[in-house]
């Protein structure tokens, strides 16, 4: 099978290594534009070490990107990890067409930070799709669908480097296989049943304390690693990564201790007093500065958070 792989990062580059290493051939692959002072995308890297051709465009909907694609004469396009938006005029021209990966269960959360939501709002499981990109956002036909759980203790890494990422690269080879060889099966999304998040942002990752303390830790969860849950502190950001929740036996009320205060510091983290229960941080950041561990970050106890 000869395919295309319009994609970026790890992901991407672990996508052309299972193409490869099934006996399939990759005949080029479309990242985006270089970012000036960046690292070199990894995909890109792998191609070139490989002398596979690499390409890069501001615009899919350019006569010179569909025809770097068209002279590629491949079966079928593989997107995966696609920030920029890619027409049908450029998905269509493969004879197979084109798929793509997204890591949810479509309908369900559809969007740039599918996973994140998913954790967000206490969802037990998640999943990946492989379906067929329209010019709608991640409304296309389905192919495949593979479910993932997701635990209490999980975080955004967690779910998707350790079950979503490897699951889904397999899942991309074995949808292309099926489609080129006519064996896939198109199904449509149930509108009814569809959710729509945004980028999970500065304002969608600020803490509120009157929450519970569940809502509180699925927030930091689901931003672990990046972008960071935080919280306001001394007028600087605070942002909060590796935690641990406890209940308390009464809801809210820690005599001389107030919700988003800090009730307690030890050798490696600070506790905060949430509603419902306790949140011990193990490793955060202030500001713009590298993550360390709770102690690190000099907190003393009594401090209030979140004014």
């Amino acid at each position: 099978m000869r395919v295309a792989i319009i994609g970026q990062q790890a992901f991407g580059k672990a996508v052309l290594e299972a193409f490869t290493a099934r006996g399939h051939q990759v005949a080029g692959v479309f990242v985006p534009p270089e970012v000036p002072g960046a690292r070199p995308d990894p995909l890109k890297a792998a191609a070139v070490e490989r002398q596979i051709p690499a390409h890069w465009f501001k615009s899919y909907s350019g006569e010179e990107a569909r025809a770097a694609l068209a002279a590629m004469k491949v079966e079928i396009g593989i997107m995966a990890f696609v920030t920029q938006f890619v027409p049908q005029s450029f998905c269509t021209l493969p004879p197979h067409g084109t798929i793509q990966f997204h890591p949810s269960l479509l309908p369900l959360h559809r969007g740039p930070s599918a996973i994140s939501w998913a954790i967000i709002n206490g969802r037990t499981k998640t999943g990946l799709t492989i379906f067929r990109p329209s010019d709608g956002l991640d409304e296309g036909l389905v192919l495949l669908r593979k479910e993932v759980e997701i635990g209490p203790d999980d975080t955004l890494g967690t779910v998707y480097f350790d079950r979503i990422f490897p699951l889904g690269v397999e899942a991309l080879v074995d949808c292309a296989e099926a489609v080129v060889s006519g064996r896939a099966r198109e199904e449509t999304q149930d509108e009814s049943q569809a959710t729509y998040e945004g980028w999970v942002r500065e304002a969608e990752s600020r803490i509120d304390w009157a929450k519970h303390i569940d809502r509180v830790y699925d927030l930091v969860r689901g931003c672990n690693p990046a972008p960071g849950a935080w919280t306001p502190y001394n007028g600087r950001k605070l942002y909060l990564f590796d935690a641990k929740k406890s209940i308390a036996r009464t809801f809210g009320a820690v005599k001389g201790v107030k919700i988003g205060q800090v009730a307690a510091v030890g050798p490696s983290s600070f506790t905060i007093h949430a509603q419902g229960g306790f949140l011990e941080v193990e490793r955060c950041r202030i500001d713009d500065g590298k993550k360390i561990t709770g102690a690190e970050a000099g907190i003393t106890q009594g401090t209030l958070l979140g004014a």
